[in-house]
C-alpha cells in the first residue's frame, strides 16, 4: 500500500528516556516564545515612540513660549509676525502690512526669530 500512518514516522518518547537521547528537541518555553516580541517592542520604542514623544514635547514647549513680536512659520508655510496672543488656543499673525489672520497655536510649525524680552513681559510673568 502507498498510504502509511503518520504515527509510524514519529519517534516514541517515554518518560524514562530523555529527549536528547531520542534526537527530538523540546518546544521552547514561554520565555523563548516571548523574547522576540519583547525585542521588537524595545526596538520600536527606541527608534519610533521615544523620538516622537521628544519632538512633541519640544513643539508644545515652543508653542507655550510664543510672544508678541515673534516671527513664525505656520503649518501651511505662511510667514508672519505675532501681533496679539488672543487666548490659549489662538494668536493673531500679521502676514503683510495691515493684514492679520487668526491662527491656532498648535499649527505654528517654527519660530524663525524671537522678539527681545521687554520689561513689560518680565513684569507680567513675575506677577
Amino acid at each position: 500500500m502507498f498510504i502509511r500512518n503518520a504515527w509510524a514516522d514519529a519517534p516514541v518518547v517515554t518518560s524514562d528516556v530523555p529527549a536528547a537521547a531520542t534526537g527530538t528537541t523540546a518546544m521552547p518555553g514561554l520565555m523563548g516564545q516571548l523574547a522576540p516580541l519583547v525585542l521588537i517592542f524595545v526596538v520600536f520604542y527606541f527608534l519610533l515612540i521615544r523620538p516622537q514623544q521628544k519632538k512633541l514635547k519640544a513643539h508644545v514647549d515652543m508653542v507655550a513660549a510664543l510672544r508678541r513680536g515673534d516671527k513664525v512659520v505656520t503649518g501651511g508655510g505662511i510667514v508672519g509676525t505675532i501681533t496679539r496672543l488672543i487666548d490659549d488656543k489662538e494668536v493673531s499673525v500679521e502676514i503683510a502690512d495691515g493684514v492679520e489672520i487668526k491662527v491656532i497655536r498648535s499649527s505654528i510649525a517654527e519660530v524663525i526669530s524671537k522678539s527681545p524680552v521687554s520689561a513689560q513681559d518680565t513684569k507680567g510673568k513675575a506677577a
